[in-house]
């Protein structure tokens, strides 16, 4: 399957199809200087896999995990480039997950105030959310995103095959933000994760997610209005994770946790279902105040107030302005352990 994505620049495929990833040499335009950001859960064959069709390939892998976003690793990127005379002629090719996706964005972004970059996401989480957007970020102070660009990829490989050496807690981490845009924009995607088998209908599952963020993207590159809807569960997931309990919990499984309070009773009570069904967390066990404090830093925060998103009926939205002290009961809700 072939999606064009159209932003304000211009315009970028998506080729969705398994078995894609060997085909990188006809989708990408890899005869030139290739930096290969990957990291090392993801298995070396797939970085492998690209720079043997790279004409002049380099590759640099950082250690898994959310706190390969940082400063340092944005500088050894940016020295590489450097050190092996890359031009804006050149490109960068993040291959794994939504980190080195957003590590090897931001610096393709900043390069020479911008460079070529492709992205071949590995995990379900990237394929189905990050892949498209163009959203690009480092996290800095203990803040999640905090540094970071708009930047759309020149193209975005999805291959389902590289989703069978992820293990079944990665799965359902990405399922996490399927789920989210299920709620918010397709009651019919939201029976499917209720009533059918989830690995039999998995490319079915990334395609309808990616048709609706590319929606959702075009019509709000910049994230002035309808794209705050992707935003839904993320107040209190960036908070939990800004709380470092990313060390214990996954980015699917915040958002997972933070969807809860941001719904209707009645649909409260289906998406419970759903996220046991997927094995997904329906609690967190978080310092309250630090929460706080990482939400008066959310970059949806406007003066005293936050836009938040709130789903009534499944595959409906609002957007809800409230005070920053609503937010506390909120907040407290949503950590409070069910009943044994």
């Amino acid at each position: 399957m072939e999606l064009t994505v159209k932003t304000s620049t211009g315009s970028y495929k998506i080729y969705l199809e398994r078995g894609a990833l060997n085909k990188a040499h006809e989708l990408l335009n890899l005869e030139r200087r290739v930096l290969i950001v990957t990291d090392s859960g993801v298995p070396k064959v797939y970085a492998e896999t690209v720079a043997k069709v790279s004409k002049n390939p380099y590759i640099v892998t950082v250690q898994e995990g959310e706190a390969s976003k940082n400063m340092d690793n944005f500088k050894l990127l940016l020295e590489t480039l450097t050190k092996y005379g890359f031009t804006r002629s050149d490109c960068v090719v993040a291959v794994g997950g939504g980190v080195v996706g957003d590590l090897a964005g931001f610096t393709a972004a900043c390069y020479m105030r911008g460079i070529d970059f492709y992205n071949i996401p590995t995990t379900l989480l990237s394929q189905v959310d990050s892949s498209i957007g163009g959203k690009t970020a480092i996290d800095f102070g203990g803040y999640k995103n905090i540094v970071g660009a708009f930047y759309p990829p020149k193209c975005v490989i999805i291959d389902s095959e590289t989703l069978k050496t992820l293990p079944d807690r990665q799965i359902s981490n990405g399922l996490s933000e399927s789920v989210k845009m299920s709620l918010t924009s397709d009651s019919e995607l939201f029976r499917l994760f209720e009533n059918d088998d989830i690995y039999e209908n998995i490319d079915l599952i990334i395609e309808k997610s990616l048709l609706i963020k590319k929606r959702v993207v075009e019509e709000d590159e910049k994230e002035a209005g309808l794209r705050k809807i992707l935003n839904f569960g993320h107040t209190i997931a960036h908070a939990i994770e800004s709380e470092n309990a990313m060390e214990n919990l996954y980015h699917g499984e915040c958002v997972a946790i933070g969807m809860l309070p941001m719904c209707s009773p009645s649909v409260r009570v289906r998406l419970s279902a759903v996220l046991k069904k997927l094995n997904l967390p329906t609690s967190a066990d978080c310092d309250l105040s630090v929460l706080l404090e990482a939400i008066r830093h959310d970059k949806k925060m406007s003066g005293d107030n936050i836009t938040v998103v709130f789903v009534d009926t499944v595959g409906e939205f609002s957007l809800k302005t409230v005070p920053y002290e609503e937010m506390i009961e909120t907040i407290a809700k949503a950590f409070k352990p069910e009943p044994a």
